[in-house]
């Protein structure tokens, strides 16, 4: 069982002090970091003290402490899971194998790869949200995204650690690029598209969480399985932190719908107008920008037919999520049925397994994302309301994979570029809906007593704390 020491100056559990160039290299790139994070992160709230989480320990029970700190000042480190004794490679050709404590060199321009993706995405989300506190719908809220952010910066300094632990000074360099790309930016962007699109407003940020943090979690659910035990032993524990970012999301879509479709019934009103006259956000805007998050996510699993999914699984780098789940752990023996799109028109056909994990993953989030909707709609029914949220069709909005070359309705016809721009405005948010979200939005609630009006208040606090707690000690203009 391994222990957080978080006496030094960067809190680990690595035994960081045995390596000291390793100690100098991480301390020189913290004062970067903590540069990036004051011109990067929560803007207006660098000084106030915020109640939030930080990791003393890796271990299931007890791993948080809770109390309130200033931003600039928490605790960020470097934390691996427990290793597991004899572990083995459990998937690809290397299947029974000792796992790797090292960087085997034919693997290393992949994993570095890898790794700088999932690095990426890190700093990226913070610099998307970086202006939401200042419209926030209560302290409770502000506090979620604030705890959200600062555990993407620890995940952050998760694959720093990595890069520069393993791979030299390219790895040194590349952990100074993580701090340089802005997301949005248009000659530096972050690397993945959903990463620099805006998120400037609170039903985007929900959705993000939901849609968006759950690509994260199946990412991290295939590389916990890497045969470079380091890096499963860093998501294993980043896993851990990710739940509470899905759990804001859901929640805070479901406290929308509930206060939307709960004045719907006690007012006996359903159109869109009517419901917007309430200064509520309705239903059906809720849906495009559900359509949108959700088409951006599904992107981020990389292509349906892919050579390099292939090869990670081949050579152990990346996995399924929870490989214990099959029975068969090679993928040599298997295929996967897809309709593929030849000529214009669907064709289904049958490609090796192998070449399809992206699509094996990408299946366990779409029941995942499921699961949440219904959850939505369940809402929904108690409150008398007959619309139903719904996923699109995995056809529906892609830029990535083999669905990229064509346009698609929610259902997953395919239909041509005119049709799909006449229609456009009724599935993906307008500027329009944008600028009326926004409107909702531009008076944040300081008082831990009250809530935005176009949001229901949870059904309980942080850690035994009433909803009304102080979580945001903020001075006020």
């Amino acid at each position: 069982m391994s222990t957080i020491i978080n006496a030094e100056r960067i809190p680990n559990n690595v035994n960081l002090s045995a390596d000291k160039k390793l100690q100098r290299a991480l301390e020189a790139w913290q004062p970067n970091f903590i540069s990036w994070w004051k011109d990067m992160g929560p803007a207006g709230f660098q000084a106030d003290d915020i109640y939030l989480r930080t990791a003393i320990s890796v271990q299931s029970d007890g791993w948080a402490h809770f109390d309130y700190v200033k931003m600039p000042d928490y605790r960020w480190g470097i934390f691996l899971s427990d290793a597991v004794p004899n572990r083995t490679i459990g998937f690809g050709d290397s299947y029974g194998q000792p796992v790797w404590q090292q960087v085997p060199g034919e693997h290393r321009n992949t994993l570095r790869r890898l790794i700088v993706t999932q690095g990426d995405t890190e700093p990226a989300s913070v610099e998307q949200q970086r202006l939401l506190g200042n419209s926030c719908p209560s302290v409770y809220d502000l506090r979620n995204i604030f705890q959200v952010n600062v555990e993407e910066g620890r995940h952050l300094w998760a694959m720093v650690y990595l890069l520069q632990t393993y791979f030299g000074r390219d790895g040194r360099e590349e952990a100074d690029a993580l701090l340089e790309r802005r997301s949005g930016d248009a000659d530096k962007p972050r690397l993945l598209g959903a990463f620099n699109e805006p998120c400037t407003d609170w039903l985007s940020f929900f959705m993000f969480t939901f849609f968006t943090d759950r690509d994260g979690k199946y990412q991290l659910l295939a590389l916990a399985e890497s045969a470079f035990d380091p890096l499963s032993r860093t998501t294993r524990f980043m896993l851990t932190e990710e739940a509470h970012h899905m759990f804001v999301g859901e929640t805070g879509v479901g406290r929308i719908v509930e206060r939307t479709s709960s004045l719907m019934r006690d007012h006996k009103i359903d159109h869109p107008d009517d419901v917007r006259k309430l200064g509520l956000i309705d239903l059906p805007t809720m849906q495009r920008y559900l359509n949108l998050w959700y088409s951006l996510s599904l992107d981020l699993f990389g292509g349906e037919i892919s050579s390099n999914a292939a090869s990670f699984f081949a050579t152990g780098v990346k996995g399924r999520a929870k490989e214990e789940q099959y029975e068969e752990h090679t993928g040599l023996t298997s295929a996967y049925s897809l309709e593929n799109v030849k000529d214009g028109k669907l064709v289904r056909e049958d490609v090796p397994l192998r070449n399809a994990m992206n699509e094996v993953l990408r299946d366990d989030y779409v029941v995942d994302c499921q699961r949440g909707v219904d959850k939505w709609n369940r809402i929904l029914e108690a409150n008398g309301v007959e619309f139903r949220l719904r996923l699109p069709h995995r056809r529906f909005h892609r830029h990535i994979g083999i669905y990229s070359t064509v346009c698609a309705d929610v259902n997953g016809n395919l239909i041509d570029q005119a049709a799909f721009d006449a229609k456009k405005s009724e599935w993906l948010p307008t500027e329009a809906d944008k600028a009326f979200v926004k409107s909702l939005m531009v008076k944040p609630v300081w008082d831990p007593k009250q809530m935005a009006n176009w949001i229901a208040p949870p059904k309980q606090g942080i850690k035994g704390r009433p909803v009304d707690f102080e979580y945001v000690r903020h001075a006020a203009e």
